[in-house]
């Protein structure tokens, strides 16, 4: 696992962009895993820029995203897909029938799981996935349970996710309760995957990611294991972490 620690938020964010613009660059083919939430905007922005003003191409690059809301349609305003749309499909030159995020609304949510993780060993799997980190350790919508799931899945979000995701909404009680998501095992056969973190409120989860132990009560220490992981983190976020000079 590469640590890299980065002064605050806007490095971070040009930091990863930087690596995905590798994998594009090197691949113009990809399947990019993305993530959605605060974390990832200004890696987003960043991209948008490096488009606009150095022509990074996006034509023939495959996206997965990671989760999306239960009952949320991609045109509600707080769907992951809607987010996506305005936070990078929209500025880029990506063909949208090539981006692809679970369907929350679908009639049969079992089938719709079962089918996402079908399409994605279909176009090869993932090469590069980005992630962000939950302050309590979850990745995607992998909250910390006595069992992880393998595939994409249905579940429950916890309090402290719901009240984290509240800012997003006009109300607590509009937050969703439940979210499809990929699971530790679409995510870990990633063949690259890039982590970021921001912020005092990660410290603890980045400490727990960092500690050599493996627990389902954080599920990001799965992490561990992967061949292949890079670190973005802010000194905020690092800062209960000791990194070697």
């Amino acid at each position: 696992m590469k640590i890299v620690v980065v002064k605050d938020y806007a490095q971070m964010s040009i930091k990863g962009a930087e690596l995905i613009a590798e994998t594009v660059k090197s691949n113009p083919e990809a399947v990019l895993g993305l993530a959605t939430g605060s974390t990832p905007e200004g890696l987003y922005s960043e991209l948008i820029r490096m488009h606009k003003e150095e022509g990074l191409d996006f034509s023939k690059i495959t996206t997965v995203n990671l989760d999306e809301y239960y009952g949320l349609s991609g045109d509600h305003p707080q769907s992951y897909r809607y987010f996506m749309n305005e936070k990078l499909f929209n500025h880029v030159n990506i063909d949208k029938n090539n981006t692809y995020v679970p369907n929350g609304g679908a009639e049969d949510i079992q089938e719709e799981c079962k089918n996402y993780d079908k399409n994605i060993e279909k176009l090869g799997g993932i090469d590069l996935q980005l992630l962000g980190i939950g302050g309590n350790g979850h990745i995607a919508f992998n909250e910390p349970e006595e069992e992880l799931n393998f595939g994409t899945h249905l579940t429950d979000l916890t309090k402290d996710t719901i009240e984290a995701n509240s800012r997003f909404f006009d109300s607590i009680d509009e937050v969703p309760k439940k979210a499809v998501t990929m699971g530790i095992g679409s995510i870990m056969k990633a063949k690259k995957i890039v982590l970021l973190a921001s912020g005092k409120g990660k410290a603890e989860a980045i400490k727990e990611l960092t500690s050599g132990k493996i627990t389902t009560d954080s599920p990001a220490t799965i992490l561990q294991v992967h061949h292949d992981v890079t670190l973005f983190v802010d000194e905020d976020a690092a800062s209960l972490i000791n990194i070697s000079k």
